[in-house]
């Protein structure tokens, strides 16, 4: 069976990392706190599903105008993407519990909210944070012919104006990841251009009663109750907002002018050692807004967490002082944007940038 392209690290600058682990693990052990989620984690979990559980149930049992009916369809969808980057992201890595049934349990919720943990944990654990930003193998990267998110992707001119017209793609994110995606890369065992294991008995009956359940609660059960055309323009607004806050939120880390690119057809090896390339790839943002730490489940430290995928992204705000002081001594580049704007901004200008075309085109 076909198995997923290796791609070389450099070995030079191997004390980068193992000295930043020393630290890190210094900190946890002068602190005597878990690497993995506590209290906090759990008050974050509890906080999520009751707010799914609420803004759903308020849809579905109180007989509501139609603008209140609207903003819950937009809590539910702000609800649904809070249970992924709270929830379902620490657990499929490992890192929402030191017991492994739970860390089982948690994951679930991905297939819950229309996901799968699987595939999931292919796409995103192995080929995003092993080669992440490296043309041809980081498939996060790659959304196809309609936008160019890396300047080694062909160009197309009508990629002049995806800066514009990106929105309403991130909008069908959701509806394609769970009607889509998820059947497509099960049938074929490709994630993108990537082969990947096919999964055992256990792992494909999961992700179908996954899927059953998710398409119960969120379009059968609807159905049943309340037989009307309105349930589609509430169905759109719920997707439309988890798709959005999901693509935006992933899309500011690594679509930016400070997060380096590579492409894996023309470089035998990458020139970085792995964490280095990891700093270099990545982009923080808004590390003072606790809310939004709190809300996109610490995703807004991204260098820390792929660092560090093993600790629970309530630590992230520590470690990442350790991480920015380790790189300075280093002389590695570690980008930061201050606010969620700034980001947002240097996003669009990103986007804006590729779409214009390139003295040399790509083929």
């Amino acid at each position: 069976m076909s198995t997923i392209r290796k791609m070389r690290f450099s070995s030079v600058g191997g004390n980068f990392f193992k000295e930043l682990k020393e630290q890190v693990d210094a900190y946890f052990e002068r602190t005597g706190k878990s690497t993995k989620g506590g209290w906090a984690l759990y008050l974050q979990t509890t906080a999520m599903f009751l707010w799914l559980a609420g803004s759903y149930t308020l849809l579905m049992a109180v007989d509501l105008n139609p603008w209140l009916a609207v903003l819950l369809a937009i809590s539910l969808g702000l609800a649904i993407a809070g249970v992924g980057f709270n929830v379902m992201h620490d657990a499929n890595h490992g890192s929402y519990s030191k017991h492994r049934l739970v860390n089982s349990a948690m994951r679930f919720s991905l297939d819950l909210i229309g996901g799968s943990s699987y595939l999931w944990r292919h796409k995103h654990n192995v080929l995003h944070h092993t080669y992440t930003n490296i043309e041809g193998l980081d498939t996060d990267g790659d959304a196809g012919a309609l936008l160019r998110l890396a300047p080694f992707q062909k160009w197309h001119w009508f990629h002049r104006y995806q800066h514009v017209y990106v929105w309403p793609l991130y909008a069908l994110f959701a509806l394609k990841w769970w009607f889509a995606d998820d059947f497509r890369e099960l049938i074929t065992g490709r994630i993108g251009g990537q082969p990947f294991p096919r999964p055992k008995a256990v792992g494909v009956m999961t992700t179908l009663f996954g899927k059953v359940l998710f398409f119960s609660w969120a379009f059968v059960l609807p159905l049943l109750l309340h037989p009307t055309w309105w349930l589609i323009p509430l169905w759109l607004i719920a997707s439309a907002t988890t798709g959005l806050m999901l693509a935006v939120v992933f899309q500011l880390a690594h679509c930016a002018a400070e997060a380096k690119h590579f492409d894996a057809s023309t470089t035998p090896e990458m020139p970085l050692e792995w964490a280095v390339h990891q700093v270099t790839t990545t982009v923080d943002f808004a590390h003072k807004n606790r809310l939004l730490s709190w809300y996109v489940g610490g995703l807004n430290f991204q260098v820390e967490h792929h660092l560090f995928a093993k600790i629970c992204h309530t630590r992230y705000p520590a470690i990442s002082k350790i991480v920015a002081e380790v790189c300075r001594s280093y002389d590695v580049p570690y980008f930061a944007q201050p606010t969620a704007l700034k980001a947002f901004l240097s996003n669009v200008r990103y986007l804006y940038q590729l779409g214009r075309k390139p003295m040399r085109v790509p083929r």
